[in-house]
């Protein structure tokens, strides 16, 4: 990998994660690392190109993230976007104020010629800005690249020191052409070679793993779902039967999901799989419960209880095993996101008791959902368990709106077994990123027959997303609508009406908790 990958020095933009993304399309790796990673890391680490992101702080803040100065003279090209645009700029002689107009949104630039940056582009095209400061001297050795109606330097380069600097977003697809302003930068000034394939990826990271584990035995936590589950494969490629998976039914997963995980990893994949069945256990925690943090605080404490007490029977295991992908270690490692509001709590098998001694191995700690799933299809996994849709940590529990109680998480799964069906009668239901029924606590007056009825309300939930940071309703067709409702209603007895969330993310969340 030396010579060979992109280093982005994360400074907390919301799109951090999509420059990491777009770089990987072009089959090149990149890494995320902190903003404050030292010239001299990078030097022994060698990336081919170096980006700083963007960032939702002024330069001139007290707080102000700051790069290490001596990045600029390793002799590595590196690329400001935004914030690392201003920081560039401030950092190497140069001066940035307050701009008169706040860029936001769509903005046609000019570009000026002989920049490597635009090269085979057109002399003007739409880009995405959104910034407050803007740089109004450039640094000594810089000239600008492009300009705008508002911002006379919005890129600028020094071409002896290979620094190129935007002040615009090229990873986000509003930008023209920013796809291959960032191939320009990656192949033309970078040279990279882009053959980072997954494949190869797989074969590498089995070898990381045999010697990482050596002759240990590993206990992992299945819970059929998709990262846990290729997880789960790469872990048995290389260590075969030393991998124990536990498998915690809580009550609260999809119809059928308890036998499909046992079918799919104990019958069919041939591992050691401890399927423990909790059910009334994780019912009887919740009893009562209504607030949605307090039940995803109460499952994930029942979960943690339950795979311990599963887990000091493998006393021989120096590993646990966890399907961390990079998104959770990116938000894990950002210094930038500060006293944010909790919008909902996660759970995983982090919080053991200190003297469960587990080493962790997470052998998906370097890949984003998409390439998780491609991963899969590399290792022959079935696509019905690779395309499967994301479902929450704590599953039917934040689905159920108010108490949840045995009864009703077996009235919400029969609900949802039906939008499921109808669902994967359409012809593009794989491109569908969500869909799902939630169960309301309200009840509202029908007929049916002759008879009053008085019961539950149905909400489905349908939505299109890439990565879940954004997503909007899906316009599904009126004939699947029907068919969903009618069923519901008809099929599902104590649930009387299904209504349907037309509510985007923003500034909706998809799940209702």
């Amino acid at each position: 990998m030396q010579h060979n990958w992109i280093a982005i020095l994360d400074f907390g933009s919301q799109y951090t994660q999509l420059i990491a993304r777009r770089i990987r399309e072009q089959q090149v790796y990149s890494e995320i690392l902190r903003f404050d990673t030292t010239a001299d890391e990078l030097r022994e680490r060698k990336p081919a190109g170096i980006i700083l992101s963007g960032g939702p702080n002024s330069v001139f803040a007290d707080n102000a993230p700051l790069c290490d100065p001596a990045i600029f003279t390793l002799g590595i090209p590196v690329l400001g976007i935004c914030y690392g645009m201003q920081l560039t700029a401030k950092t190497l002689g140069g001066v940035v104020k307050p701009g008169a107009h706040r860029e936001y949104g769509h903005t046609r630039i000019e570009t000026l010629p002989d920049n490597r940056l635009f090269q085979n582009m057109p002399a003007s095209f739409d880009v995405w800005m959104s910034h407050g400061d803007q740089v109004e001297i450039l640094p000594p050795g810089f000239q600008a690249s492009a300009s705008s109606a508002s911002c006379p330097h919005a890129a600028m380069r020094d071409d002896v020191r290979g620094i190129f600097a935007l002040q615009f977003h090229p990873e986000v697809v509003h930008t023209q052409h920013g796809k291959e302003i960032l191939r320009n930068f990656i192949f033309n000034i970078c040279r990279c070679k882009g053959d980072w394939q997954l494949s190869s990826w797989v074969d590498e990271t089995v070898a990381k793993l045999k010697r990482q584990i050596g002759s240990e035995h590993v206990v992992l936590g299945l819970s059929g779902g998709v990262d846990s589950s290729v997880a789960a494969v790469l872990l048995h490629k290389a260590i075969g039967d030393r991998l124990h998976c536990i498998f915690v039914d809580n009550g609260l997963l999809r119809y059928g999901e308890d036998r499909q995980v046992e079918e799919m990893f104990h019958a069919k994949l041939g591992m050691d799989l401890h399927t423990v069945n909790a059910r009334q256990r994780f019912y009887s925690a919740l009893k009562g419960a209504a607030d949605p943090e307090i039940k995803r605080k109460i499952i994930g404490r029942v979960f943690i209880e339950v795979f311990t007490e599963e887990a000091r029977k493998f006393s021989d295991c120096k590993f646990l095993g966890q399907g961390t992908i990079y998104p959770d270690v990116i938000e894990s490692i950002s210094p930038l996101k500060g006293p944010s509001e909790t919008i909902k709590s996660h759970h995983n098998v982090g919080g053991l008791p200190p003297d469960l001694k587990f080493e962790l191995v997470e052998p998906l700690r370097e890949l984003f959902k998409d390439e998780v799933r491609a991963a899969g299809r590399v290792m022959g996994m079935d696509d019905e368990l690779l395309d499967r849709q994301p479902f929450p940590g704590p599953g039917m529990g934040v689905r159920i709106l108010g108490e949840v109680s045995e009864e009703r998480v077996l009235l919400l799964q029969q609900a949802d077994l039906r939008v499921q069906e109808e669902i994967k009668k359409l012809p593009d239901h794989k491109s569908i990123w969500q869909s799902f029924a939630v169960l309301l606590p309200v009840n509202t007056v029908g007929v049916m027959g002759d008879q009053r009825t008085y019961e539950n309300v149905c909400v489905l939930r349908v939505v299109d997303s890439i990565d879940a940071m954004t997503a909007d309703w899906t316009r599904l067709p009126y004939e699947t609508l029907a068919r969903i409702s009618n069923r519901i209603i008809n099929e599902v007895r104590g649930i009387n009406r299904v209504v349907y969330d037309i509510s985007s993310k923003p500034p909706a969340t998809i799940e209702w908790e």
